[in-house]
């Protein structure tokens, strides 16, 4: 076990801590009464966790692709089963996707959410150490439990504090997410039983056979395409988001849709990667679907969450493209995507949160012709959308780029394919930033509201304040990186740099023998096979 692993170096437990400090702030939000100290409370517990991430980062080894920060403790020796929890490459970034995201998930809720405060901060931290034991876990088990623990608090968040049709997309949610959970498990016992190990890294080198790998696959694949989501199982998606409090549709789109993706890149590739080759072409189309649909449908909506919500089923349909081209470009730019993607459209569900408080609406046409009375939070928006359509110059032109980069090298039909999704894309965030900055031609501009960010009058919007400083810090905090990563990627390039090379080194020994159908199978065949699996160069870590 010790060859995969880098034990911490750290005085303290990192990874454990940083489960820790929002599990034990859950607890404590139970004994406060005041929605004031309730509030100041759930942001401290989440800046704390936020800043215990930060040495992941500046004592991260991008020299290796072995787990790092890893704490080893014995958990039920009977079934060889052990706490261990690490990061590489890959993960590390999607861990401080997490910490940076759930303060401003805090923030965007301080006035949105009116009732039941104490059970709001619960559930948003406890979602949260929830979420970050799915991206440390090295135990195949450990792994589930982390990942049904998200399912409930994700349900009450849109149950108790969703809009008006909570009941079905909370229901909806559920039902989705918990039959692919069903599949995952089935795969997971499967790799028990064959392997003797929940063990991650070592069920990664453990030989399957091509049959066996191909159940285990498709049984992770269904559980991690309703995540991420992949068309034709993205229905539900829409409806969590519009239905959603601004904080849980935060939590979607900036965190929980990744883990779809990391999923496919933790369990799918290293575990069944002759499975997962036979399956390219078939993922490769469902990822164009994705894109063209997801695009498509976006174009044709007046609420503008469920236009966002649409357009995470195109951009993360890059996402699943960049993961199945099985190339080092593809795969960077599909976790980078995943970044990106929470970076920007998390900022875009807090500025609909924003004027949703200030209107009651989500209707394009009632929240049109902000330009003149909203300056700043037009000026945010454009940012925002300008990198939610790739502009050159934000963080995810970066991303599609390399997706793209990989999909010409391997298979320019597919990048040619793909093109359209990105058109789609920015005709429409082009069309919302048209009709919210400047048209007028709705007849809303008479509309008034009463409430704390407005005062009622006959021009509404003329009453209508700009972003407030709470609201202005948070977009301005997502703003940098967006820019960051658009001019200077590097450094997170740099991190996932040896990790995707390790993985694609445990793809290709799926592939030793050119031109037979099913590769492994082929291998373990015939005697000379074993010659030719000795004499190929383990990946080094």
């Amino acid at each position: 076990m010790e060859q995969y692993l880098i034990f911490n170096d750290l005085s303290y437990p990192i990874l454990s801590m940083i489960m820790l400090i929002p599990t034990a702030g859950a607890i404590l939000a139970l004994f406060l009464k005041s929605e004031t100290a309730l509030k100041w409370w759930g942001l401290a517990v989440t800046l704390a966790t936020m800043a215990a991430s930060l040495p992941l980062y500046t004592h991260f080894d991008s020299t290796t692709a072995r787990y790092q920060f890893v704490e080893l403790r014995s958990w039920f020796p009977d079934l060889g089963l052990d706490y261990v929890v690490g990061v590489d490459g890959i993960s590390v970034l999607l861990v401080l996707l997490t910490t940076f995201v759930m303060p401003l998930c805090v923030l965007c809720s301080w006035s949105y959410i009116k009732e039941r405060m104490r059970e709001f901060i619960f559930v948003l931290l406890f979602i949260e150490a929830a979420m970050i034991g799915v991206f440390i876990s090295l135990n195949t088990l450990l792994f589930f439990l982390f990942w049904e623990a998200m399912l409930i608090p994700m349900y009450l968040l849109i149950a108790v504090w969703g809009g008006p049709r909570k009941d079905y997309a909370s229901i909806k949610y559920f039902i989705y997410t918990f039959a692919g959970s069903i599949f995952f498990l089935a795969a997971i016992i499967a790799l028990y039983v064959q392997a003797g190990t929940f063990f991650l890294p070592a069920l990664m080198d453990h030989p399957y056979a091509f049959g066996f790998q191909v159940w285990i696959f498709l049984g992770c694949t269904i559980a991690f395409a309703v995540k991420v989501p992949m068309f034709p199982l993205h229905t539900w998606l829409p409806a969590a988001h519009v239905e959603a409090p601004t904080a849980g549709s935060v939590i979607l789109a900036s965190v929980m849709l990744k883990m779809g993706g990391y999923g496919f890149l933790r369990f799918c590739l290293p575990i069944a990667p002759a499975a997962a080759i036979e399956a390219v072409p078939w993922l490769l189309a469902l990822s164009l679907v994705s894109i063209i649909v997801g695009g498509y449908l976006a174009l044709g909506q007046s609420d503008i969450k469920k236009l966002i919500a649409y357009s995470s089923v195109g951009h993360m349909g890059f996402v699943t493209l960049g993961i199945f081209l099985l190339n080092s470009h593809g795969i960077k730019g599909a976790i980078l995507q995943m970044i990106n993607h929470g970076i920007t459209t998390g900022a875009l569900f807090i500025l609909i949160g924003i004027i949703y408080e200030r209107t009651h609406s989500r209707e394009i046409g009632v929240n049109s012709a902000l330009g003149t009375f909203m300056p700043l939070y037009v000026l945010f928006l454009g940012i925002f959308s300008l990198s939610s359509f790739g502009f050159p110059g934000t963080n995810s032109f970066v991303s599609e780029f390399l997706v793209l980069i990989a999909a010409f090298e391997k298979y320019p039909l597919v990048g040619a394919l793909a093109i359209p999704g990105a058109i789609l894309a920015a005709a429409y965030m082009l069309r919302l930033l048209q009709k919210m900055v400047w048209d007028k031609s709705d007849g809303h501009a008479h509309h008034g509201h009463d409430d704390e960010h407005g005062h009622h009058g006959e021009t509404g919007h003329r009453h209508l304040f700009d972003l407030n400083f709470r609201e202005g810090g948070t977009l301005v905090f997502l703003a940098v990186f967006v820019f960051w990563i658009g001019f200077y990627p590097a450094p997170l390039l740099d991190m996932m740099d040896v990790s995707v090379t390790h993985l694609i080194g445990q793809i290709e020994a799926g592939t030793i023998l050119e031109g037979t159908s099913h590769p492994i199978q082929a291998l373990s065949a015939t005697p000379e096979a074993a010659v030719i699996i000795d004499a190929q160069p383990a990946p080094q870590f």
